[in-house]
Parts: structure tokens; C-alpha cells; sequence
């Protein structure tokens, strides 16, 4: 379970990293809405990462950090950038559901009750980036249609953020 938890922690770190660089591609093409959620999602990965690696040490194991890979700098398109966010979600997803898996399996109910946390907010990830490419596909993603996209996402953005208690 450690082990595999800590590949967990890998995958958490990597969404930040990916994250960042989508934020860092968003600024570039003045998308301040799309930048800003991006760097809220860096930031949220972090702290999920951060809750296993914490966890893992907690129970008596070695938690690790991880060697990062250099995630992609540059997209074609904007929904092309959520195409892949929404991916690398659905990943996530799969990976939380095999640790379950392997909890249940290895009658480890400490970290299978740990990991329900994980369980809800992969399907609220899921369902958020599935409604942004939904509004995306709606609006479009050209040029003029970059506008609104950006707007969409500033709202949602500060949406999330006063659901958190931040606004």
C-alpha cells in the first residue's frame, strides 16, 4: 500500500506541475479567467498530494517526493487544453479506484476510509471539466469565441472560490 500510495503522491505532483504550465500557456495568450483557474487547480493538486504524503508518514510509513516530469508547454486551442485536463482527470480517477481496490483487498480500512475523501472529489474534478468542455463545444473556440470562454471560466473560478469560503 505504500508504495502504491506513493506513485499516487507522483500522479498528484505531476497534475500541479501540469496545471502550472497550462496556467503559464493561458497567461501567454491573455487568458486571465483560464490562468487564474489554472493556478487554483496547481494549487489543489498540491494540496492533494500533500494530504498523502502527510497520511502515508502519519500511519508509520516513508512517504517520498517524487521527480517530476516535464509536462507539455503549448496547446493548439483552448479546448484542446481541456480535452487533456479532462483526461488526465478521468487518470486520476482510475488511479484513486485501484488504491481503493487494493485497500479493500489488503483489509487495510484505515486508508480505505482515507481515500472516500479522494473517491467524491475525483467525481466533482470530472463532472466540473466535463461542464467546462460542454460550455466550450457551446461556444465555440475561436477567436471571438476565446472571450467568452475566458469569461466562463472567471466565473466559475470565483464560483469555486466563495464554495471554499476564499471570496
Amino acid at each position: 500500500m505504500e508504495k502504491s500510495l506513493n506513485e499516487q503522491i507522483a500522479l498528484e505532483a505531476y497534475a500541479s506541475s501540469i496545471y502550472l504550465s497550462m496556467a503559464s500557456w493561458c497567461e501567454k495568450e491573455t487568458l486571465s479567467g483560464c490562468a487564474e483557474f489554472m493556478l487554483r487547480q496547481s494549487e489543489e493538486e498540491r494540496e492533494h498530494m500533500l494530504r498523502i504524503f502527510h497520511y502515508i508518514n502519519d500511519v508509520g510509513e516513508h512517504a517520498l517526493v517524487p521527480a517530476i516530469a516535464q509536462p507539455p508547454n503549448i496547446w493548439s486551442s483552448i479546448k484542446e487544453l481541456f480535452e487533456q485536463v479532462y483526461a488526465h482527470e478521468q487518470k486520476v480517477s482510475a488511479s484513486i479506484d485501484r488504491l481503493v481496490a487494493q485497500s479493500y483487498e489488503e483489509k487495510d480500512h484505515k486508508t480505505l476510509a482515507f481515500l472516500q475523501w479522494y473517491v467524491e472529489e475525483q467525481r466533482e474534478e470530472e463532472t466540473l471539466m466535463r461542464t467546462i468542455l460542454d460550455r466550450i463545444n457551446l461556444i465555440g473556440d475561436g477567436p471571438q469565441s476565446l472571450y467568452y470562454i475566458d469569461k466562463e471560466l472567471m466565473a466559475i473560478n470565483k464560483a469555486e472560490l466563495a464554495a471554499e469560503g476564499g471570496e
